[in-house]
């Protein structure tokens, strides 16, 4: 591990990997939104569908799926979780090594949910791990990793979970189930719609009025794991949610692994990361 906050003093990039990989989501979602007119089955070459990883096909999605995201809306959230949680995780362990651990714990998280929804998930597996033959895209994975291991180095050290955009989210899951077929359902889903993009607007305006609106909740780290993944597990029993679950806590245990080896390896100076942070 790298001395903390020594990079200054080391050669840099020219670019913060954490930059690198936010400009790089970005690209990449354009350029597949362009592609889509001249090849509109590509995501299913890029997504990762476990029933395909199970059968050793289509291995490469364990990648290609960590870069594609399904709405922009998709892309802002985790790219702003991107920024905020790879800032400090880059800084702790320097640029090669965060790289590295991203693409690493990205390829876990994906393994991970391959699975259990490819063996376990039927019937009520399912609403558990997901099903087999649904397809996963995003970082949320490789991101869920980084609250790992910030979750062992700086377990108290504070950080906002934007939680409105997720409840609008759940919401619309539910409002869709309860109002099936009903017109009433389609008025729900532009406001729910309208409301994201406001949540959006708010982030970014730095105006903390406006940034309100989003629900932010502040929570230390040890606690942030089971705010935003238990809840939605026990939702989705009753509820599909177009959220991946094992996806997430795949990422979040690679990224709990990895803060153990640091924690028990460069103790002295996870212990002034701990102070620091406090």
């Amino acid at each position: 591990m790298t001395e903390v906050y020594s990079i200054q003093n080391k050669k840099r990039f020219l670019i913060k990997a954490t930059y690198f990989l936010i400009i790089l989501n970005a690209i990449l979602f354009f350029l597949l939104l362009l592609a889509q007119v001249f090849l509109p089955n590509i995501f299913s070459y890029l997504a990762l569908t476990p029933i395909l990883i199970i059968q050793g096909k289509y291995l490469w999605t364990l990648v290609t799926s960590l870069f594609v995201h399904a709405s922009f809306s998709h892309l802002f959230f985790n790219m702003i979780s991107l920024f905020f949680l790879g800032s400090i995780v880059e800084k702790i362990i320097g640029k090669k090594r965060f790289i590295a651990f991203y693409l690493v714990s990205g390829i876990l998280a994906g393994l991970f949910f391959s699975l259990l929804a490819g063996f376990f998930g039927n019937g009520i597996g399912e609403k558990i791990f997901g099903s087999p033959v649904s397809s996963g895209v995003g970082a949320s994975g490789a991101i869920f990793a980084l609250v790992g291991v910030l979750t062992i180095l700086i377990p108290k050290k504070k950080i906002y979970l934007i939680a409105g955009p997720l409840v609008a989210i759940v919401l619309q899951s539910i409002l869709g189930l309860v109002f099936s077929g009903n017109p009433i359902l389609n008025v729900f889903d532009v406001v729910i719609s309208v409301y994201i993009i406001f949540s959006m607007f708010s982030i970014i305006s730095f105006n903390p009025k406006l940034q309100k609106y989003a629900l932010p909740l502040q929570l230390s780290f040890w606690i942030l794991p089971f705010i935003s993944i238990v809840p939605l597990v026990i939702i989705g029993l009753f509820f599909s949610l177009p959220i991946g679950n094992m996806a997430h806590l795949g990422g979040l245990l690679a990224g709990i692994g990895y803060g153990i080896y640091l924690k028990n390896k460069y103790h002295n100076k996870t212990k002034y990361l701990r102070e620091y942070f406090k």
